[in-house]
């Protein structure tokens, strides 16, 4: 099972929009998750824990990544937006296979950009 964490061991459960961009090279690239309203910011996991990354998880292991910001509306947490950084092929691979897990489990496409 493909599951997206911020606090270990609590699914998030708010399908995130993902953004993916690669180099020219196909070496390297970043993913950016983007979780409007996430079952994290709800007041009721205040008690749970602090964030303390991004955690993708699935039958091989886990990806992690501090890169993880909330964004704010009138002085309220309303997004969490996080950055994975893909350094190599081999990380790439490993990331869209995640990727595939994860989207078939949530019914989720991918949509090339023109």
């Amino acid at each position: 099972m493909a599951t997206i964490q911020f606090i270990q061991g609590i699914n998030e459960n708010v399908i995130p929009d993902v953004k993916l961009t690669r180099s020219k090279d196909g070496n390297n690239g970043t993913a950016t998750f983007r979780f409007n309203k996430p079952d994290i910011l709800k007041s009721d996991m205040q008690d749970k824990g602090n964030i303390t990354g991004m955690y993708l998880n699935d039958e091989e292991g886990s990806m992690i990544t501090k890169e993880v910001n909330a964004k704010f509306v009138n002085g309220r947490p309303q997004a969490i937006e996080a950055t994975y950084i893909i350094k190599n092929p081999k990380d790439w691979d490993r990331f869209m296979r995640f990727m595939e897990r994860y989207a078939n489990e949530n019914e989720l496409s991918f949509t090339k950009a023109s």
